[in-house]
């Protein structure tokens, strides 16, 4: 894997992140492909939106299917019908939220499956067996995510037990010719912790740096905090990664600060709620307002289920309680997650990114003046 800076624009950066599946554009978001499925999206629906990426979860595909079992059938990517890149993340944040009768020591964590009580053990040597088994091109450590607020002692603890497990993954990743492994930045709302993990990852050497542990309770201002005082620590010709975050204003200020990835399942999740999210702002498709409405969601969209369904028609749908509501404004928000990010590629490289934030924060803002 390689990473070729393009351009900046103050600390905003345009690269691409070539592995040999394809190019990663970035700023890029990944959609979340959580149990081998971008939720009531086809993969080709996917990649349409522009999407160059994909994220697998280890958790939930070692309790079902199984990682063995799709080795066994050729892999995650002939699996899923995912030719593209895919980042697998190591399963340790779901293990903490999802997992019942958890324990945890130095050598990982113990646990039974949300879905039927099985016991299963994770550490970071296993974790990067399961990555291996699926075939990632980007593989994540195994680390410890803890939820915010919680005490210094308890913040610190958990860095240095993801550090150790950092070093434990690097070592258990080996040199795979064609895959990569991103270390994950802990440490909470502490920044000497977070320096202090940013300075350990950096020291075992990573393919590519990630900032774990934010949007997990956590203001807005907080997780900014973090990422600015973190970005100086990590070198400049590797990709950063903001691991699980958020809404389209998070996304545009993590951009600004030098983040060059990010995941998160707000988009699909939102669009199964019938919530839209388009350059107007964010729209509830379930408000009555909409039940007789001709307009589409947006007329210049490139996207079809924003550009050719009534407002009316997808009112209906949700009002029926029929799927393919959940599957329009899936692809929707998809879609409109990718063109934020494409827009933003153009504005760095056009050293105008500020007005594009600006510009476009204004228009979530003033929303549509016939709905007001």
């Amino acid at each position: 894997m390689k990473f070729n800076l393009l351009a900046t624009d103050g600390t905003a950066r345009r690269g691409e992140l070539m592995t040999s599946r394809g190019v990663i554009r970035t700023p890029a978001f990944m959609p979340v492909g959580t149990a081998a499925t971008v939720k009531a999206m086809l993969p080709e629906t996917v990649r349409s939106t522009g999407a160059d990426i994909v994220l697998g979860n280890v958790y939930h595909l070692m309790l079902r299917p199984g990682a063995e079992r799709v080795a066994k059938l050729g892999g995650l990517h002939k699996f899923m019908n995912w030719p593209g890149p895919i980042l697998t993340d190591s399963g340790g944040f779901q293990v903490m939220s999802l997992a019942k009768l958890r324990t945890l020591d130095e050598n990982g964590v113990k646990f039974r499956s949300h879905i039927d009580g099985s016991a299963y053990a994770l550490t970071p040597e296993r974790a990067m067996e399961i990555q291996a088994l699926l075939g990632s091109d980007i593989s994540m450590q195994l680390d410890e995510c803890v939820r915010l607020p919680c005490s210094d002692e308890e913040m610190e603890r958990a860095m240095r037990l993801s550090l150790r497990w950092a070093e434990r993954s690097k070592k258990a990743f080996g040199a795979p010719k064609d895959r990569a492994i991103f270390g994950i930045v802990q440490g909470g709302s502490s920044v000497p912790l977070r320096l202090e993990s940013a300075k350990g990852l950096t020291n075992i050497g990573f393919d590519g740096y990630a900032i774990g542990g934010l949007a997990v309770g956590e203001p807005q201002e907080i997780m900014l905090q973090m990422i600015e005082a973190t970005m100086p620590a990590l070198p400049a010709d590797k990709p950063r990664y903001l691991m699980g975050v958020g809404t389209p204003d998070d996304l545009l200020k993590a951009v600004a600060r030098g983040i060059d990835m990010f995941d998160c399942v707000m988009p699909t999740r939102a669009g199964r709620h019938a919530h839209a999210y388009t350059r107007f702002g964010q729209l509830n498709l379930k408000n009555a307002r909409h039940t007789e409405d001709p307009r589409p969601l947006d007329e210049t969209s490139d996207c079809p289920a924003a550009r050719d369904y009534s407002r009316a028609y997808l009112h209906h749908l949700f009002k029926a309680n029929e799927m393919l509501g959940a599957m329009l404004l899936s692809w929707v928000n998809v879609a409109y997650y990718q063109s934020l990010m494409a827009g933003a590629r153009e504005a760095i490289s056009a050293g105008s990114f500020a007005r594009y934030a600006a510009e476009t924060t204004e228009a979530w803002a003033r929303g549509e003046a016939e709905a007001a």
